[in-house]
């Protein structure tokens, strides 16, 4: 079983909002294999179900970005997860829009959700698909640029993101990271990327 994670912040506030990518991937994956995200427990909103074939535990914190790692500490203790099993999905300042890269270990690169997870896991040895946001216009402070909504023209470019996010998810669960971003890259070179 595996638990894919999207970072985000609870409420309709927030709800379109660069910073809650994580949330809208995680959704479309959802609604794509019929699987209820709707039980409220462990300090989020999850549910449990299958990929074609393999079992996943598809989850959104509610604790808010920065208290990510509570709520994915409590949820990976449930199931009897190991942190190989996780997979955390979220927005990246530093990768144009609609990239998307597949990274294992590493840092939190500033990120205050991957911070959280990797402080309470006590290990940062877990799968990211970082989904790039772009960088703010000069002179924005990027903490408010990730917590404003996507611009007309991201918005019209953002079902086909989701979509794209959704199925590089679906390649990497049944197939490994490698196929999903070579199956990708032959799409749009420019788009995605792997990094070990």
């Amino acid at each position: 079983m595996k638990i894919l994670v999207g970072l985000g912040n609870p409420g309709i506030f927030y709800r379109m909002t660069r910073h809650n990518i994580g949330f809208q991937i995680i959704d479309r994956l959802a609604e794509i294999n019929q699987i209820s995200i709707r039980t409220k427990r462990f300090k989020s909103l999850y549910g449990k179900g299958e990929v074609d074939g393999r079992e996943v535990v598809l989850a959104k914190p509610m604790t808010y970005m920065n208290r990510s790692g509570e709520a994915v500490k409590k949820i990976a203790d449930f199931f009897h997860l190991e942190i190989e099993d996780l997979i955390v999905v979220h927005d990246d300042l530093d990768l144009p829009f609609g990239r998307l890269r597949f990274k294992r270990r590493g840092g939190d690169g500033g990120h205050q959700g991957i911070r959280s997870i990797i402080e309470w896991m006590g290990d940062n040895n877990f799968l990211r698909l970082k989904v790039g946001i772009g960088r703010p216009p000069q002179g924005m402070d990027p903490a408010k640029y990730v917590l404003k909504r996507f611009d007309k023209i991201e918005r019209s470019l953002l079902n086909q993101l989701l979509f794209q996010g959704a199925e590089s998810l679906k390649v990497m669960l049944l197939e490994g990271v490698e196929k999903a971003m070579n199956q990708f890259q032959k799409r749009d070179q420019s788009s995605f990327h792997i990094d070990n």
